[in-house]
């Protein structure tokens, strides 16, 4: 059975309920939609851990857009990075995540725990 599965960063701007004006989408592929996080940085390999505060479930069709309006005038997103990830997500959406990343010739592993993330080197 092949566990490779897509996963995407999305850089989100001007979305109305973001007063920061800029944030981060991590969506990673669950069946029939993306299971997202918000994060208020890029992913940085082997960076600090940040916040990363679910969201509702998003479209497959993000995992291959590389940019466009967000639809109801939330914004605009564009494709920051991308790949697939190996592993499997668990069934209860608030247990710990642990998966390996890759990204062009970048792999690592995420790390989402208590509402944080982590993506540090293999």
């Amino acid at each position: 059975m092949n566990n490779q599965k897509r996963w995407a960063l999305l850089e989100h701007v001007s979305s109305p309920d973001d007063s920061f004006g800029r944030h981060f989408d991590l969506l990673l592929e669950d069946k029939n939609g993306c299971r997202s996080w918000r994060l208020a940085e890029n992913l940085v390999l082997d960076g600090t851990s940040q916040e990363a505060v679910p969201t509702p479930l998003h479209r497959l069709e993000w995992l291959s857009v590389k940019e466009g309006p967000v639809s109801e005038g939330r914004g605009w997103a564009r494709r920051v990075m991308g790949g697939f990830f190996y592993g499997e997500l668990p069934t209860d959406e608030k247990e710990a995540i642990q998966i390996k990343l890759s990204f062009n010739q970048l792999m690592g592993t995420l790390e989402i725990k208590n509402c944080m993330c982590r993506f540090r080197s293999l």
